[in-house]
């Protein structure tokens, strides 16, 4: 049953970052008065099928300079550690029961960095190195903020697992007392899936494609389903901690599709941001601010002992 109700979960995953790539696809046509994807099907409702047939049935090649074996494999890897987030999916049956679900996440979120380094490397193109390297910094620089501040809510609940949050927030959501922090948090996801305005792993304008610029067909298609999909479990884990977790309500669901209307908005919007700036960002802003927030949390919860033992 077990395996049943995974293979379900990664169908229904891979689905869903198929009209997650239709939806941005539409909503970037209409803030930027131009048609959308409207051919295929009724309304382009069929426009992602039609793109993973065509990325998958594209003939592969492969770099002369490249390092054959690396370079094939680190796509699935890439696929396969994103995925493997979804395993902490809030269900109450037919599901593993995570009591330590945070450090999961921790441990999954870094072993991101391996996939984007790897790629880059395996290709042995000037260009993709030089995007593995900038994302890889980028991403190991924001991590350490995410994590402090994930740190902060999981002492203020006094549990590792995300199904606390639903206890937590049947009252009142997160959010309505802690919004700086939900904006930390917001663009620290935001720099650690590589999307605008911190895509410096895929600057278009200097690096063609980042660290994947020699991939094509099926290996580029990997990459974007696993992209994709860490950024809606991004939003997943953002709508339980902050926006409150009835995981029975239909309202849940349309808050993460909201999330992830979010990102499209931001990238249609903003411009990408100077490559110092982001460093200077992540380590003189978003690291003290969340090192001190979790001060604070602990101070909160030692008060809150005392006045329990008193």
């Amino acid at each position: 049953m077990y395996l049943f109700s995974f293979m379900f979960l990664i169908v229904f995953v891979l689905v869903s970052v198929g009209f997650f790539t239709l939806l941005e696809r539409s909503v970037l046509g209409y803030i930027q008065f131009r048609k959308g994807p409207n051919k295929i099907g009724f309304m382009g409702i069929l426009q992602p099928f039609s793109d993973g047939m065509k990325l998958f049935m594209k003939e592969q090649f492969f770099p002369l300079n490249s390092n054959y074996l690396i370079y094939m494999v680190c796509p699935v890897l890439s696929l396969v550690q994103s995925l493997f987030f979804w395993l902490l999916f809030p269900l109450y049956v037919n599901s593993l029961e995570f009591d330590l679900g945070l450090l999961f996440f921790l441990c999954c979120s870094s072993l991101g960095v391996y996939g984007l380094m790897i790629c880059g490397w395996s290709s042995n193109s000037v260009y993709s190195m030089l995007g593995c390297i900038r994302s890889v910094s980028q991403a190991i620089s924001y991590e350490v903020s995410l994590s402090l501040i994930l740190l902060c809510f999981f002492l203020l609940v006094d549990s590792y697992s995300f199904i606390s949050f639903e206890y937590l927030q049947s009252m009142v959501w997160l959010l309505s007392f802690m919004l700086p922090m939900f904006f930390c948090w917001l663009s620290c996801c935001m720099a650690e899936s590589n999307r605008t305005p911190f895509d410096f792993s895929e600057g278009e304008s200097e690096l063609v494609s980042g660290f994947n610029v020699e991939y094509g067909g099926g290996g580029f298609a990997l990459l974007f389903i696993s992209e994709y999909s860490s950024i809606i479990f991004l939003c997943l884990v953002m709508t339980v901690i902050f926006l409150g977790c009835g995981l029975n309500s239909l309202f849940f669901y349309m808050k993460i599709i909201l999330m992830c209307f979010f990102f499209i908005w931001v990238r249609a919007t903003l411009p990408r941001y100077r490559y110092d700036k982001l460093m200077g960002l992540a380590w003189k802003c978003y690291l003290p601010f969340s090192l001190n927030f979790m001060i604070f949390i602990v101070l909160i919860k030692v008060l809150c002992i005392y006045h329990f033992f008193l």
